[in-house]
C-alpha cells in the first residue's frame, strides 16, 4: 500500500500517479521515500518493461514540500531524501528502463526536475516548467542544473535556471526537452501510446539502447562511446531475443519477446 501516490499496473506498463494533489503533488522526504522504494519494485520487476509517471489533479509537480521543510520536521531524526533523489528517480542512474512523464499542469523546481529525469516526457497543453529555485533562495539540485543545460543547450538553459522564469508546454517543445503536447483530455492516452510502442519492442534492445546512450554521454567523443562496453549490450547479445527478432522478420510475424 502507498500513502503518497497511486501505483496500476497493466500488462507490461507501470503508472505511477502522485497522489498529493492539495499541494500540487509537492513532495516531502517521505513521499521521496516512498517513489523510491515504487521505482526499486520496478526496476526489479522482469514483468514491467515501462513506467509513465503523472500527477493527480491540476498539477504534475510543485517540487519540494516548502511548508514541510519550513516546518522543521526534517531536522532531528527526520526522513532524509533517499539516494535514488527526488521522487525516487533524479538519481537513478542506473535503471535501464525506459520512464515517460506524462506532465499535467505545473512542473515547478524539483517536479521539473523528475520530468527531465525521464526518457520522454509528454506534456498536456496548460503544462507550465520552471526551475524557480533562485526565486527563494535555493538551486535546482536535483540534477536540474546539468539536465536541462545537456537536453536543450546551455544559453537557453542558462536563460531558464537564472531568471527562474516558466516555460508552457510549446516552448518546452520548441527547445527540445518536450516530446508532445496534447490537450489535457488526451495526455494519459498518448504516455499510453508511447508506453506501448515501445513494448512492441525487445526490451533487451531498449535498454542496451537506453544504457549505451546514458553511459555514452560521459565520453568526449563518438569514437570512445563506441568503443566503450556497455552490460546492457553484451545481455542482449547473448539472449532469446536475439534470435527472436531476426526470425520472426523472416517469417513475416510478431515477435515473441521473452526479454531474456
Amino acid at each position: 500500500m502507498t500513502e503518497f501516490c497511486k501505483v496500476e499496473t497493466d500488462g507490461r506498463i507501470l503508472t505511477v500517479t502522485l497522489n498529493r494533489p492539495e499541494l500540487l503533488n509537492a513532495l516531502h522526504p517521505p513521499a521521496n521515500v516512498e517513489l523510491g522504494k515504487v521505482f526499486d519494485d520496478f526496476d526489479a520487476d522482469p514483468e514491467l518493461w515501462v513506467a509513465i509517471i503523472t500527477g493527480e489533479g491540476r498539477g504534475f509537480c510543485a517540487g519540494n514540500d516548502l511548508k514541510f521543510q519550513a516546518s522543521g520536521k526534517m531536522g532531528g531524526g527526520g526522513v532524509e531524501i533517499p539516494q535514488r533523489g527526488f521522487g525516487g528517480l533524479t538519481a537513478r542512474y542506473d535503471c535501464d528502463k525506459p520512464v515517460i512523464a506524462a506532465v499535467n499542469g505545473v512542473a515547478m523546481g524539483g517536479g521539473f526536475e523528475i520530468a527531465l529525469a525521464c526518457d520522454i516526457l509528454i506534456a498536456s497543453e496548460d503544462a507550465k516548467f520552471a526551475l524557480p529555485e533562485p526565486r527563494v533562495g535555493l538551486a535546482a539540485l536535483a540534477g536540474g542544473m546539468h539536465r536541462l543545460p545537456r537536453q536543450i543547450g546551455l544559453k537557453h538553459a542558462m536563460g531558464m535556471m537564472l531568471t527562474g522564469r516558466r516555460v508552457d508546454a510549446r516552448e518546452g517543445q520548441t527547445l527540445g526537452f518536450v516530446n508532445e503536447v496534447v490537450p489535457a483530455g488526451e495526455l494519459m492516452p498518448t504516455a499510453r501510446r508511447w508506453a506501448e510502442q515501445i513494448c512492441e519492442c525487445s526490451p533487451l534492445s531498449v535498454r542496451a539502447t537506453k544504457q549505451a546512450a546514458m553511459q555514452g554521454l560521459a565520453y568526449g567523443t563518438i569514437e570512445a562511446a563506441m568503443e566503450a562496453r556497455y552490460d546492457a549490450v553484451r545481455t542482449m547479445m547473448k539472449s532469446e531475443d536475439w534470435v527472436e527478432g531476426p526470425k520472426a522478420f523472416a517469417e513475416k510475424r510478431k515477435p515473441n519477446w521473452k526479454g531474456r
